[in-house]
């Protein structure tokens, strides 16, 4: 990536589209006006380990002139790589929904640790050979972290600059996940810019639902789903209580990756309303992952943000916080024997695309067991684990070898917390003829063209899929 070039102080702001670009991981966005230069996320790229290194140790820009940063949501792919842009000289402020305050402290305390016992693990590996691989950054840079964050509330104008201000809008993904519309004050006329984040589901549990998307001059939109329709929820959660029990009467342990923030808690909730209506056996339920109960903790913390029906369980003390048949588990020694306990269990754990985290030691002693199964609630990556193990082959490689893949391997998308196409076209069908200029991003090829073809058929005259470095005026 070549650094981008600074607009003439005269000339329309811009947007250069640097993370999640013709993909689904790093999300990261410039905004340029006059000298003033603002990012819209700074998330982590995952996927190849060597690849992932390269990109998120380099900035297409130089961190020292970022005048602020606007985080969207929690997810590390959104926020993941802030420690880095400090690190590197950015000393701004960090802009974010209360919810997403609170996560950020949990989620970027557990990313550094991840960072750092991975390169332990590529060292050792090495047998130590110099030089020694570095973490990315470290608990030290995180809570560098911490002392710039600002928090907003959502349907708050917040100036940036002179120039710039902006307002947060629920999204409806994550708790605490926000649409980003911002407004760049110009001799003639504001230009605006919608920037969404990650679109939340209609209809789905736990949180309140997605906003009204404002009509701007650039909207930039994701298209994780833009060619598919999710399965029902309901149908999903029937798919999910019927493979559990197969399992159990095989005799089989169940494992649930899961991203700790989202997806978990909507797990939990659905394995709970199971127990209770005994459409699932008696089995226990582990939730292996000391951040998904930090996790939990923040969600008592923000009641506002929730459901009503969540929100009035949690004020009575039970779902999603343990209990009702749950456990949560913290200590790695336990988490060690939950595989080799005997008898059937469901094991819920993380990562969400089995790259890294508790999931993949569960994975290791189970993998070739035939009366188990695995079930994939998370959108899966190229290159990672778990879309490798939804690869027609008999063995899967991780953590440095082939393994025999005998585990029952069931893939529900139906869980998804992001916008499908049905979902695309009710938020942004009535924005035809309200919006300039469309630009896809967070999505694979395949579904981003797709969407904006759909889009192009609704009204909407420009529409576009930038790759990583392309620029559009706003305005």
């Amino acid at each position: 990536m070549k650094p981008t070039s600074t607009p003439s102080p005269n000339a329309d702001p811009t947007l250069t589209f640097w993370g999640a670009a013709g993909g689904v991981t790093g999300s990261m966005h410039l905004i340029e006006t006059g000298n003033h230069k603002i990012l819209l996320d700074c998330g982590l790229h995952q996927g190849r380990r060597e690849e992932a290194r390269q990109r998120n140790g380099h900035f297409p820009f130089h961190p020292t002139q970022i005048d602020a940063v606007i985080v969207s949501h929690a997810h590390i792919d959104h926020c993941g790589n802030l420690p880095t842009l400090i690190r590197q000289g950015f000393d701004g402020p960090i802009y974010c929904t209360p919810p997403t305050r609170d996560l950020l402290r949990v989620m970027l305390a557990d990313s550094a640790k991840i960072q750092e016992e991975d390169a332990a693990h590529i060292n050792i590996a090495r047998n130590y050979a110099e030089p020694w691989v570095q973490p990315l950054y470290t608990v030290i840079d995180v809570e560098k972290v911490f002392g710039r964050l600002v928090s907003v509330p959502y349907g708050r104008d917040t100036d940036v600059t002179k120039t710039v201000r902006f307002r947060f809008i629920e999204a409806g993904h994550v708790l605490g996940s926000a649409m980003v519309y911002v407004t760049v004050a110009a001799p003639d006329r504001d230009r605006t810019l919608t920037f969404s984040g990650d679109m939340g589901r209609r209809g789905l549990p736990i949180l309140k639902p997605t906003g009204a998307v404002p009509p701007a001059d650039v909207l930039v939109c994701e298209s994780t789903y833009g060619n598919r329709t999710h399965r029902s929820f309901a149908e999903t959660v029937e798919k999910l209580y019927a493979t559990i029990r197969d399992t159990v009467d095989r005799g089989g342990k169940v494992l649930i990756p899961a991203f700790s923030l989202g997806r978990t808690q909507l797990i939990i909730h659905i394995l709970q309303q199971g127990l209770r209506e005994r459409k699932l056996p008696e089995i226990p339920v582990y939730v292996d992952s000391p951040l998904a109960s930090e996790v939990a903790a923040v969600y008592r913390a923000h009641p506002n943000s929730l459901s009503d029906e969540i929100a009035q369980a949690l004020r009575e003390g039970h779902g999603l916080l343990g209990g009702d048949g749950v456990t949560y588990v913290r200590d790695f020694e336990q988490s060690t024997i939950l595989a080799t306990r005997p008898g059937p269990s469901v094991i819920i754990a993380s990562s969400g695309m089995c790259d890294a985290g508790r999931i993949q030691q569960h994975l290791k002693q189970l993998v070739d067991d035939p009366r188990c199964t695995i079930i994939l609630v998370s959108y899966q990556a190229s290159g990672t684990v778990g879309r490798k193990l939804l690869d027609p082959k008999p063995t899967v490689r991780f953590q440095g070898r082939d393994w025999n893949k005998w585990i029952d391997v069931v893939h529900l998308d139906g869980f998804s917390g992001h916008a499908d196409k049905n979902d695309f076209l009710a938020y942004l069908e009535p924005l035809a003829g309200k919006v300039g200029k469309v630009r896809l991003i967070h999505g694979e090829h395949e579904q981003a063209d797709a969407l904006a073809a759909t889009l192009r058929d609704a009204g909407f005259d420009d529409v576009g899929v930038p790759a990583p470095g392309d620029r559009v005026a706003i305005g």
